[in-house]
Parts: C-alpha cells; sequence; structure tokens
C-alpha cells in the first residue's frame, strides 16, 4: 500500500519465524520512507521483513529528459568520450532509456563505464554494460580522486539537474575535459505529500524517518515547509554524509548515518539506532546518549 496507509504490519509482538521467543529488529519501529515511488518498493519490503511499518511518502518525483536535448546529442556522439561517470541508478535509466529511442547500443560503444555503489553498477551490469572502475567509497569525491590517468581524457557525466557542480570541478581540476548534462530532473512531489506527512507526525503514527539522498531532504523540509520543525521529534538516518549534511543545513540532526552508503548499510544503522524518547516515550540512542 501507499500514502499515508501502511506497508506491512510491524509490531514489538511480531518475533523471528520458528524461533518463537527472539523480537525481529525492527519491531515495533514506524519508519517514513521518502524515496521516490518507482523506488520505495524495495526498502518498504526489506523493512516489513525486519518487524516494522513503513510508510510512503515519495517527496521528490524523478523526470526524464527532453527528447532532442543535451543527453541526446552527448549519446550520439557516445564513442567520442573515453569515459561515463555515471553517479545513481536513475542516471543509468535515463541513459539506456533516451539511447533505445535513439538506436543507439550503449553496450558496443568503446567508450568505458564508472559507477558509484551497487545499485548504479548493478543497472549497468543488468544492461551488458562493462564497468571499467568503481571507487573504493560511493562517493563522488572518491571517484574524481581515485579515476587514474584523466588528463585530457573526455568525460561525460549524466546527472540529475540538482547535482552540485563538485565532481565536474574536480575532474577539471585534474585536467580532465568534462561534459556535465542533464540526464534526468528531480522536482518537488505534489502539496498533498506534505499534508500527508504532517497528518502521519502530528498523529505519532511515525517514529523515524529515512532519507536516501540530499534531494529527498530538502524535497520534504520544503513540503512541510514551517512546519519541518516536527522531524526534531523523530529518528532521521541518513543514507551517507551528503544526506546527512542536507539534514544538517536544514537546521536538523542526523541521528543515524550509514557506514556503507547503500540500503544494506542505511538498514543496518538503523537497526544500531533506537527511537528517540520524545518520538515514543521510550528509550536513548544504542549508544547510550540522549538524541
Amino acid at each position: 500500500m501507499r500514502g499515508d496507509l501502511p506497508v506491512g504490519k510491524g509490531h514489538r509482538e511480531r518475533l523471528r519465524p520458528g524461533t518463537g521467543a527472539r523480537p525481529l529488529p525492527l519491531a515495533g519501529r514506524r519508519i517514513l520512507v521518502t524515496r521516490p515511488r518507482a523506488q520505495s518498493d524495495e526498502i518498504c519490503e526489506r523493512l516489513q521483513k525486519l518487524g516494522a511499518q513503513s510508510f510512503s511518502a515519495p517527496t521528490i518525483r524523478i523526470l526524464g529528459p527532453r527528447a532532442g536535448g543535451p543527453l541526446d546529442r552527448a549519446l550520439r556522439q557516445i564513442d567520442w568520450y573515453d569515459w561515463v561517470i555515471v553517479t545513481s541508478a536513475n542516471g543509468v535509466g535515463a541513459c539506456l532509456d533516451r539511447a533505445r529511442a535513439l538506436g543507439i547500443d550503449l553496450a558496443a560503444a568503446r567508450v568505458r563505464w564508472a559507477a558509484i555503489g551497487p545499485a548504479t553498477s548493478a543497472a549497468l551490469r543488468e544492461a551488458g554494460i562493462s564497468i571499467g572502475m568503481t571507487p573504493s567509497q560511493y562517493l563522488t569525491g572518491a571517484i574524481a580522486r581515485e579515476l587514474r590517468g584523466v588528463v585530457g581524457q573526455r568525460v561525460l557525466l549524466p546527472r540529475t539537474d540538482a547535482a552540485p557542480p563538485n565532481l565536474a570541478r574536480a575532474l577539471r581540476a585534474r585536467g580532465a575535459v568534462v561534459d556535465e548534462v542533464t540526464a534526468y530532473r528531480t522536482v518537488l512531489a505534489p502539496a498533498r505529500v506534505g499534508l500527508r506527512v504532517r497528518r502521519l507526525i502530528s498523529g505519532r503514527r511515525v517514529d523515524t524517518v529515512l532519507f536516501t539522498s540530499a534531494s529527498t531532504v530538502r524535497g520534504l523540509v520544503r513540503l512541510l515547509g514551517r512546519n519541518r520543525r516536527a522531524l526534531t521529534g523523530l529518528t532521521i538516518a541518513c543514507i551517507g554524509p551528503v544526506t546527512a549534511a542536507a539534514v544538517i543545513e536544514a537546521g536538523l540532526q542526523p541521528d543515524a548515518v550509514a557506514k556503507e552508503h547503500t540500503i544494506d548499510g542505511l538498514i543496518r544503522a538503523l537497526v544500531k539506532t533506537d527511537v528517540k524518547t520524545n518520538a515514543t516515550g521510550g528509550r536513548h540512542g544504542a549508544n547510550g546518549a540522549p538524541h
């Protein structure tokens, strides 16, 4: 289910199947998932299996690029580039969609591909595209530092229109020739999502909010407007430091930041972090300190 209805029926009394004793690690948690709708199913299902009750409230929408735009022009000359760096599965999907529309086989192109994170890599592999490089950390800064021999190399960066310019700047500083094009657009979800979230928070139906990108943070903050301070009563979990920085920029405090910047890492961090006292009347955080 979606909207303000729960996905799953997590309760504190839910037990691990077959044990009859040990509770599931997220039993009783009520978690707000802010990912775009097409990407929320997997994480909601995983949270449910761990005993949580999950609520989907997509704070942003992903829109593809217009036909005949900069991405089309870049794809038509894909063999001119030495590298394509993709930083999200959304970027991969946009490239594949436009390439199909143009009759271009990206798997046969001579260009090398670099990918940040397992989801991005998996999207490339599913399309039959070999990966020439992945960074040691799932961060744009890591790929900018670790991509070798970039002097004079022609690099295509297909990204969201909301992406910060840091990666392109860092590559240019190292001597690369960089084309940064909009592969997809990130837009704010409808206002009704903000109304739904306010209802969930004011009714104490959620105790935790998950952010999987800086865009989801900014989306929720804009949707809530003056009501953003209500988020201080919730446990805030972030997929990585860039997302956590967006939370801090919004005047809030992240309670859990994944060490591995993946959905797996985010769930592991969440399991280790208790809900805030003022969200449920329960305990302090898992590290023994009050949040």
